[in-house]
């Protein structure tokens, strides 16, 4: 929380730029109210870079629309049926949405639209306190001439106060709250997260109560809230909390199913608070291999879920606890829940393959690799090679300093081959050292499956080896396919 002086210096530097001073204007000589809401007041107190200005206002869509038009280069309709109008004026795009005072049927989770007249009962619909504020910049309607036309803070649910104490609350009863709209129980963990507040012990107790009605809500919406958490910088308190109350189990069941039982004789670490560490290792890696990146989503799914396949695969065998292939079932498991959760064909496959192959480098470091292993290991890595570096590295959670530095040492030696391959083979792009067209010059064949079978056999070779060069290759070809045609 930013000192208040500061914050409020940043609030009224808010109102007196473009275009916040040119719309209170505009909305003023209309007879309308105009308040900043939500992400930029609260952004302001958190000493947040403001990135969205977000308004709500007395007036009807068509009338936004027709004070809005004049100032803008561009307006446009985010939800005239939600009353929402979007506009871009200079170089800052703007919402602006009509008080609202919906209802929910219970049933679609679609809400009743219904426009509303005052601001604060727009706010106390909203989803938490902190975000439940707002700065009026034009005078309250019908207040008269004399009507005070200073920024005024609209607090109606306490949220400087819970900013201040760094709390997430919400501004009616929190089953209320979520009974309007489940999907509000996920954005209480990703807030959470995000600003590391506490949550409010009665709205952990209706997340907990009301974590069934999450299965209302679309797959899509369910994802595109995942996400959010996951590209947070600490979203590993937010999954905890999901976990806590019971939500996880409904959105990604397979994270809460790690929390594997113990058993007095057997041994092992916990799973599951092993995968939140190499979720948070692999983000720590993110920052430090790949510094000012974007946050990446790939990589986040696949630490989360590099072993959901342990549960499965997990057997007791005298005093060792074993997980035989967890790297594949646990592949095939994440390709099935992310599917189901509407992601991206390209997100799906690219999770499942660093799951399947998280557990590739392990004895590295007991037995020297050829030449040729850490070719494979580049080829099957393809370009998902830095997510794999990053996923194997973040993996090591040991508590034993002596094998962690064994392992780290390792993997340095093994990048450092890969650097050194590369810039001896252009490993980036290793192909066999003829094409299809001189394979079927040389072999005087046309277009067919048995070009497909030279090509696989000399890349075989050429991943063996390294570089052959054209006159070996060919020599090669020739020998392959004269042994091919004996075999046959």
């Amino acid at each position: 929380m930013t000192d208040m002086a500061e914050a409020t210096a940043r609030l009224h530097a808010l109102v007196a730029a473009a275009p916040t001073a040119q719309l209170a204007e505009a909305f003023a000589a209309a007879g309308h109210e105009l308040s900043l809401v939500g992400g930029p007041v609260r952004d302001a107190f958190l000493d947040r870079p403001v990135t969205d200005l977000d308004f709500a206002s007395s007036a009807t869509p068509d009338e936004i629309l027709a004070i809005v038009e004049p100032l803008a280069e561009a307006t446009w309709d985010v939800g005239r049926e939600f009353g929402t109008i979007a506009a871009r004026i200079g170089a800052e795009t703007i919402e602006i949405t009509t008080y609202r005072a919906d209802q929910y049927d219970g049933v679609s989770r679609k809400p009743q639209v219904a426009f509303g007249d005052a601001l604060e009962d727009d706010l106390v619909r909203r989803d938490f306190t902190i975000n439940a504020m707002a700065l009026r910049v034009t005078p309250v309607r019908g207040g008269g001439a004399g009507a005070d036309a200073s920024p005024q803070l609209v607090d109606v649910g306490g949220g400087l106060e819970h900013l201040l104490q760094g709390v997430l609350d919400t501004p009616q009863a929190p089953e209320r709250s979520f009974d309007d709209d489940p999907l509000r129980m996920m954005r209480a963990a990703r807030f959470a997260a995000q600003l590391g507040f506490d949550v409010a012990p009665r709205v952990v107790e209706a997340m907990t109560a009301l974590a069934p009605r999450i299965r209302d809500i679309s797959a899509e919406r369910v994802r595109d809230e995942l996400t959010k958490l996951l590209l947070t910088a600490r979203p590993v308190p937010g999954i905890r909390l999901l976990t806590d109350t019971g939500i996880l189990d409904i959105v990604l069941p397979e994270v809460p199913a790690l929390r594997l039982e113990a058993d007095e004789h057997a041994h092992h670490k916990d799973v599951y608070e092993h995968s939140l560490t190499v979720l948070q290792q692999g983000i720590d890696l993110e920052g430090s291999r790949s510094p000012g990146a974007a946050p990446d989503l790939v990589s986040r799914l696949a630490g989360l879920l590099h072993d959901i396949g342990k549960p499965a695969t997990r057997r007791i065998e005298g005093r060792t606890v074993t997980f035989h292939q967890h790297d594949l079932v646990g592949a095939r498991l994440a390709k099935q829940r992310l599917k189901a959760l509407r992601f991206d064909n390209d997100t799906v496959k690219a999770v499942a393959r660093l799951v399947e192959l998280h557990l590739r480098f392990y004895g590295y470091g007991e037995q020297a690799w050829t030449d040729s292993a850490v070719r494979r290991y580049v080829r099957d890595a393809g370009p998902l090679l830095e997510r794999l570096h990053i996923l194997t590295r973040s993996d090591v959670t040991t508590r034993n300093r002596r094998k962690a530095e064994r392992l780290d040492f390792a993997y340095d030696d093994l990048e450092r081959r890969i650097a050194e391959l590369r810039e001896q083979e252009e490993m980036d792009a290793v192909r066999p050292d003829l094409d299809g067209e001189r394979i079927m010059a040389v072999l005087g064949i046309r277009p067919g499956r048995e070009v497909g079978e030279a090509y696989r056999m000399l890349l075989e070779q050429r991943l063996e080896h390294g570089p052959l060069g054209e006159e070996r290759a060919e020599a090669i070809l020739r020998e392959w396919w004269a042994a091919r045609a004996v075999e046959l």
